[in-house]
């Protein structure tokens, strides 16, 4: 069975035995969060490299339970010493709790399905293969008279869960990003990848994609604000619909901090909407169990437009009599639980099929500063960047300044004509996820902001 380097199963065993020892003998039960996160940094600016770092980072976050109360500690230090003190300081904090009378016991063991997004190239990945990378990125931005900035990023890490009741998840993997702008003297291009396994994209690609985004948004025409056909790109798609995934949650509906409070099995989106938590797809990544050790399962949170499953942490699903469905975050937490591993089914047109089918329309990179204006409706206000275009019969015409936007989630997944196949996207406004491009019917742009 593979493992981790950087933490083996065995010394995860060791750590909470002295964890357990420690709390056994001031009466609780115990359970242990490990982590260890090794990473490495290019960062480049104005056509050059200003730094590179590499830090590790590691914790141990220890949770004792004393009858109906708990509460949690957390050390970077792994020797006996750290995690007795630690263990004494989390007891001394229990003591002091009230009772909860929904607190849970501590989750039971159960089997859970091993994922592989573990890369050795990306774990072995050096400062000079990053160096020589961006160098080539920065030449193909100087080439279209452009200015580069970005990062290059590379590393490896390892988490488990353990508990006294015989729990023990544990999951490791790679990942590797790069993101890249190239500015123009009036315009900018964007472009982000990332990936387990570095080899998965090609960074010179990006800049590329960046570098002709420049180029074609110079001298960008001032167009009014009105409703619009969009095309969104597949990272434009993530910042956006990706504000809405930590709804799907069963804490946040029965707290009614979630649009879907009163909403659930109903039609709310269009009949090509589908949506579902995977953290099993081929193209996702992420432990396949819990902030508690219970295994991920798959969730339809969306099916043909309809409002399906909700994610449920322990504590949720006893309150609904429901079994959990691995998703919940450390206990104790006031969030509940999230599905972190978003799937949007994606269509059959390329992206490029998608603009030439249209007679008029903006194109939008991506999206930044979004900010909820109704929760309820789950109107969203941001701002385009970093490429915005006229599309006009079925081409790419030039750039257009920027504009801010007012559009509701649910109104746009009920505004889509045409969808790309799903990819794996790293957005700047959400967590990455697997999301396709979309062309959206009369999406509201409310004003432009002057660049």
């Amino acid at each position: 069975m593979a493992e981790s380097e950087l933490l083996t199963r065995a010394q995860c065993r060791e750590i909470f035995e002295r964890a357990e020892r420690a709390a056994r003998a001031g009466g609780a039960e115990v359970e242990i969060l490990l982590g260890v996160n090794s990473f490495a940094l290019t960062r480049f600016a104005n056509n050059t490299i200003h730094q590179n770092v590499a830090e590790e980072r590691r914790f141990a976050s220890i949770r004792t339970v004393l009858g109906q109360r708990t509460a949690r500690a957390t050390t970077n230090r792994f020797d006996e010493a750290s995690i007795r003190a630690t263990v004494a300081q989390a007891l001394e904090i229990t003591r002091a709790q009230q009772e909860d009378a929904e607190l849970l016991p501590l989750a039971e063991p159960a089997p859970i399905d091993e994922v592989d997004h573990f890369c050795p190239s990306t774990a072995a990945a050096t400062p000079m293969e990053r160096a020589s990378t961006v160098a080539e990125a920065i030449r193909i931005v100087e080439s279209a008279s452009g200015t580069a900035a970005g990062i290059f990023s590379t590393g490896d890490s390892v988490e488990a869960v353990l508990n006294s009741r015989g729990v023990f998840g544990y999951y490791f993997d790679t990942g590797a990003q790069f993101s890249i702008t190239a500015m123009g003297a009036d315009s900018s291009g964007w472009a982000k990848a990332s990936a387990p396994d570095r080899g998965a994209f090609d960074p010179l690609a990006l800049a590329r994609s960046a570098a002709q985004k420049a180029a074609l948004g110079a001298h960008p025409r001032d167009l009014p604000p009105g409703r619009y056909t969009v095309i969104l790109e597949p990272s434009a798609v993530s910042d956006l619909v990706g504000q809405m995934c930590f709804d799907f949650s069963a804490t946040a509906v029965r707290d009614q901090r979630s649009f879907l409070t009163g909403r659930l099995g109903t039609k709310l989106f269009g009949d090509g909407i589908n949506i579902s938590d995977d953290v099993y797809h081929p193209l996702q990544s992420g432990a396949a169990f819990d902030g508690e050790g219970v295994p991920r399962r798959r969730l339809k949170l969306v099916e043909n437009g309809v409002v399906g499953q909700l994610a449920r942490g322990r504590p949720a699903a006893a309150r609904d009599g429901v079994a959990a469905t691995g998703h919940g975050f450390p206990v104790p937490n006031e969030e509940g639980e999230a599905p972190l591993n978003i799937v949007i089914e994606g269509g059959s047109q390329r992206l490029e099929d998608i603009v030439a089918s249209t007679e008029r329309g903006i194109l939008v990179t991506r999206f930044w500063y979004i900010r909820e204006v109704d929760p309820y409706q789950k109107i969203m206000t941001g701002m385009t960047r970093d490429g915005t275009f006229l599309v006009e019969g079925g081409r790419i015409v030039g750039g257009v300044k920027n504009f801010r936007f007012n559009e509701s989630l649910i109104e746009l997944l009920n505004k889509v004509d045409a969808m790309s196949p799903a990819e794996r996207v790293s957005g700047e406004e959400s967590f990455d996820m697997v999301a396709p491009a979309m062309r959206v019917r009369d999406f509201n742009f409310t004003e432009t902001t002057g660049f």
